[in-house]
Parts: structure tokens; C-alpha cells; sequence
């Protein structure tokens, strides 16, 4: 049988736990190999420490294991008897937020900690409207760390009802809220005997229950072509890529993208035979009724609800670079499987992760900085907005010389921000 696949990430500020609460999943799920759990006690011996520091089953490099901190996004892959779960550890500090642009980019599920002790720090408004920018469609608010307020059941209503406010005002429907204590096990996997007035689930359990279907799956059919396949002996001709979102069945009326050419879907095909429906995620290879002019980069769309085909790109950039982004600079720009030239215009107003409020338009976009921008490419596009379909909506800039990733894209503006 083959078990749903939940990706999630977790978030918050510097010291509330998030790696330890990571080890705990870990540890507590049999994740972990013996010689792993080994090397963990001896560290945590060399450190003078008492008990193992799960922490260091994640903190993967050498100076996140000096220094005690995360720095690059740690991705861990385990699983429980009903689902798998990759989960991406992302940075507490403020000069990585970009890490959790990466970490959170594709998740489908945050995790977002609270220290107990001091609630809703500043960081864990900016990684709340990282997160909603993101459109991150599902939220735990993990307040960690209960322990150490004696399990104080009006801690976790105060913290509740102040995060609540900012949920609120970032566009979040609902936000789930545990009492845990990674350090200890409370709440994570196993039910406290600590916390008899908390009748919610586990940090696992809500994972292992959480609905995995993405918000792409009930959006337009787009996928975007990777790889032409022809066969000369038997005029074998297909499309092949992944279904980004949406579904597709044969008989269905597409739109070739930027080209415009309509046709029919005559047959879906997998290495395991044909399908009569592929959804989002599925990879699959797409045979057309009619013999159309397709490269790698075009994108099959329903015919009814194609996206918009353009040049000219209004979207909210996250600049990733030490290098700052300049109005003029010339560059590349990735989007699905087509890479393109692009112009940088005007940019827009900043969004002030302190205040959550836009602020006026810089000279130019330093590192972590996430701004409004307008871009002109060489090529045209065929864009949807990324609050629509985050796929659709989502590229890369990169730098031409060096071929490095200098911001992740979103088109239009995806974070809303309520009064």
C-alpha cells in the first residue's frame, strides 16, 4: 500500500527548539539508525551535557554544530506506519530568512515555534509573513518549551490569542495550536500526562491527519514540457513532464502555451501503461490528437482556463544574493522548464518583516529583502498569478556569469495584508 506524502517545514526564531523538536520526531518515530543515536551521546557528552541532544540529529554542518545553531536548511525524510514526510529544518536567524524562503517553498505544512517563555518574538512575525507569502496553506503554532513555565495552561491561552491577531491579519484561515516540549517529549509524539488540559492532538498525530491533497490539485490543468519523446519507428510522439496542477484525461481540450495552438489530449502514458486521469504530481507523458510544433518549456493548459502569455511580469521578489539587486541589471529568469532573459524595471514598495507592512520603494534590494518588482523578458511567458497556482507563479533569477541563484519570484502579489 502506498502511503500519502506530507512535506512540511518548520520555522521560528533563534533558541525555541526547532531542531530538538526535529531530533524529537526523529528519535521518537524509530527514524534514526543505532550508530546515529551513538554518535549523538558522545557529542552531547563532549559538550557536558546530561542527556542526548537531539538537536545535533539535524544541525548537519560543522559550525551549526559548534555554535548550537541551524544555518543551512536541514531536510530530513522519515515515516510512521500511515505516512511519509520529508521536512525541511529551516534557520531561526534573521540573516538566513532566505534558507526559509528555500525551506518553506514547497511545503505543504509550517510548523512554526513559539519559545513558552516569551511568545510571539519578532522573528516569529517575520517567518509568519514569509510563510503567508508563500501561501503556506496549513499552520501549527507549536508553543515549545511548556516545561519550563510549569505547564501553565494560560500561557498557551495567551500566546494562542496573541498569535491568533497576526494569523489573522496575514490571511491565515486557521491555525492549529500544541503545547509540547521537545526537549522532554511532551505532546510531540506521545500524549503528556503534564498537560491534562489540553485535549488536541499530538504534533505527529495532526501530521499523520492532516489532509495532503495541495491546492493545486483542484486548480486548471498546466503542465510544463520537459522533454520531447520521439519514437521514428512506430511515429511515437509525446510530451513529458509533471503535472503541476490540476488534472488531465484523455479527450481533454488544451491550450499549447505560448504558442496558442489548441488541440485534444488523446492519451496519458506512464511507464506502467496508460492512465485515465493523472493529477498534480503525477509524472506523465501526454500524446496530442494533432501533430503540433512543442520544445521543452512550452505548457500544456486546459483550454477553458489558460494562463495569461506575457512579457511583462508584475510580481514580489525575495532577494536571495550578498549581491543587491539594481533597477536596470540584466539577467536570467527561469520559469518551469523555460529560461529566458529578463529586464529589472522599477521596484516597488518593501515589505518591512518587523512592522508586517509595506513600506516605500529602496534603491536597490539587499540580501533577505522582499519587495515588489516589475521585470520585462525577452520571451514571452505563460504566467499564472502565484496565489492562484503557486506553480504557474513561481521563478528563479539567476546571474548569467556565474549561473547562481539570485531571488525566487512569486507573480502578483500574493501576500495580502488585512487592516
Amino acid at each position: 500500500m502506498t502511503k500519502d506524502l506530507l512535506r512540511f517545514a518548520t520555522a521560528g526564531s533563534v533558541d525555541d527548539g526547532k531542531s530538538t523538536l526535529v531530533g524529537r520526531l526523529l528519535y521518537d518515530t524509530k527514524s534514526v539508525l543505532a550508530d546515529q543515536i551513538e554518535a549523538v551521546q558522545r557529542a552531547s557528552v563532549d559538550k557536558g551535557l546530561s542527556t542526548p541532544d537531539l538537536s545535533l540529529l539535524v544541525d548537519g554542518l560543522r559550525a551549526e554544530r559548534e555554535q548550537g545553531i541551524t544555518i543551512d536548511v536541514a531536510y530530513r525524510y522519515f515515516s510512521t506506519p500511515t505516512r511519509e514526510f520529508v521536512l525541511a529544518d529551516t534557520p531561526g536567524h534573521v540573516q538566513y530568512t532566505r534558507n526559509t524562503v528555500t525551506g518553506a517553498s514547497t511545503a505543504e505544512l509550517a510548523v512554526l515555534l513559539v519559545d513558552a517563555r516569551y511568545g510571539v518574538v519578532e522573528q516569529t512575525r517575520r517567518h509568519a509573513a514569509v510563510l503567508a507569502l508563500l501561501r503556506v496553506p496549513r499552520l501549527v503554532l507549536c508553543i515549545n518549551k511548556i516545561d519550563l513555565v510549569g505547564y501553565d495552561e494560560a500561557v498557551l491561552t495567551a500566546i494562542g490569542k496573541d498569535f491568533a491577531e497576526l494569523a489573522r491579519s496575514l490571511g491565515f484561515e486557521s491555525v492549529v495550536t500544541i503545547p509540547v516540549s521537545a526537549l522532554v517529549g511532551d505532546n510531540v509524539v506521545e500524549r503528556s500526562e503534564h498537560t491534562p488540559w489540553y485535549d488536541g492532538p499530538t504534533l505527529i498525530g495532526h501530521l499523520e491527519s492532516v489532509p495532503v491533497t495541495p491546492p493545486e490539485a483542484d486548480a486548471p490543468f498546466r503542465l510544463p514540457v520537459q522533454y520531447v519523446i520521439r519514437e521514428h519507428a512506430t511515429d511515437y510522439r509525446g510530451y513529458a513532464g509533471q503535472v503541476a496542477s490540476g488534472t488531465v484525461r484523455p479527450g481533454d481540450a488544451i491550450v499549447v502555451l505560448p504558442g496558442g495552438h489548441r488541440t485534444t489530449v488523446e492519451s496519458v502514458d506512464t511507464a506502467d501503461g496508460p492512465l485515465e486521469l493523472a493529477g498534480a504530481g503525477r509524472s506523465v507523458t501526454i500524446r496530442l490528437a494533432d501533430d503540433i510544433d512543442i520544445a521543452r518549456g512550452d505548457v500544456l493548459a486546459a483550454a477553458d482556463a489558460p494562463p495569461r502569455v506575457t512579457n511583462e511580469l508584475e510580481a514580489t521578489l525575495c532577494w536571495l544574493s550578498d549581491k543587491p539587486l539594481r533597477p536596470g541589471a540584466r539577467l536570467l529568469l527561469k520559469h518551469g522548464a523555460r529560461t529566458t532573459q529578463v529586464i529589472v524595471g522599477a521596484l516597488g514598495d518593501r515589505l518591512d518583516t518587523d512592522t508586517i507592512a509595506y513600506v516605500g520603494a529602496p534603491e536597490t534590494l539587499a540580501i533577505n529583502d522582499i519587495a515588489r518588482v516589475s521585470l520585462r523578458t525577452a520571451d514571452a511567458l505563460p504566467v499564472d498569478d502565484y496565489a492562484d497556482i503557486r506553480t504557474g507563479g513561481s521563478f528563479l533569477l539567476i546571474d548569467p556569469p556565474t549561473g547562481n541563484t539570485l531571488a525566487a519570484g512569486l507573480v502578483g502579489n500574493p501576500l495580502t495584508l488585512a487592516d
